[in-house]
């Protein structure tokens, strides 16, 4: 039967409509603001005023921030790979009955969920490892994490036992059936750990702070972060060296913070799209089983 468009219908898909906005909207505030002209952007509302791209030019100029972008895409791409890896090859290991010491091994990595020693003695065992002023620092310690070995356990344990018996039966060991046939089935989880990884990885700056002092492992993360807490001392320099230019733009603490935030979130916005399809599928058969 043919569904009726009722006055309720049109109150339901009006009211997401203006969640949809009010999330959307934020977002898009921040965009044109950093691409007016920073003395008009405080009158922004839904088109950029007079379109400049002068502060943008500004922070890519100063110190090391395109060194700092390399650095952070690297960790992203090495990090999440090595999570990702790392972490499934883990999970299928715990899910085989003749591991020896396997409830142990799985019930140690699902305390230190709970359990967390805090930030002086991370600081002492990551400096006691050598990865003080060392890019391993960035993806070593991230290789594991409990909380997604569970999310792809739960979803192997879905997969039917019989594919795996059969290639057994033709000679396959564990490492060729994880290869060949466990991992390409669990793409879904996998995306979803990818995603997961990748955004914690990309936003990280806690470790850069505390134990990296080279200027060539800086992460743009945490160059941003300076720029945001200095961004009137970036705006008078920058006002300075544009002092006897031209029809030179005059550029503003908030304009800075704006374009910060942009490009801080921009490019990890871009991952999203090559895995949206599989990340709903992956959450909910990871979710299951407990």
């Amino acid at each position: 039967m043919k569904q009726k468009f009722t006055v309720f219908d049109a109150i339901i898909y009006l009211l997401f409509i203006l969640i949809m906005i009010a999330c959307i909207y934020p977002f898009y505030y921040v965009v044109i603001y950093s691409i007016s002209n920073p003395e008009l952007a405080s009158k922004v509302v839904l088109l950029p005023k007079g379109f400049s791209l002068q502060t943008y030019k500004t922070l890519f100029s100063l110190n090391n921030i395109v060194g700092a972008f390399g650095i952070s895409v690297a960790r992203t791409v090495l990090g999440t790979g090595l999570t990702v890896v790392c972490t499934s090859f883990l999970a299928y290991l715990v899910t085989k009955q003749e591991m020896f010491a396997r409830k142990f091994v799985y019930r140690f990595f699902v305390i230190t969920m709970y359990i967390n020693a805090g930030l002086i003695p991370w600081y002492l065992t990551m400096r006691a490892y050598g990865l003080k002023d060392n890019f391993l620092l960035y993806i070593l310690p991230t290789a594991v994490s409990a909380y997604y070995m569970i999310l792809i356990k739960t979803y192997m344990e879905s997969l039917p036992i019989s594919m795996e018996e059969s290639a057994r039966i033709d000679g396959a060991g564990y490492f060729r059936i994880f290869c060949s046939i466990i991992f390409p089935l669990c793409k879904p989880i996998v995306a979803t750990i990818a995603i997961y990884a990748a955004v914690a990885q990309w936003n990280n700056w806690t470790d850069n702070y505390f134990l990296v002092n080279d200027e060539n492992l800086q992460t743009m993360q945490m160059i941003l972060y300076n720029y945001i807490n200095q961004a009137q001392n970036v705006a008078n320099v920058s006002s300075q060296t544009m002092a006897d230019t031209a029809n030179a733009v005059k550029i503003t603490p908030m304009a800075i913070k704006m374009c910060i935030t942009v490009i801080a979130t921009v490019p990890i916005m871009c991952v999203y799209p090559f895995l949206q399809k599989h990340f709903v599928k992956g959450i909910m058969m990871g979710a299951v089983k407990g």
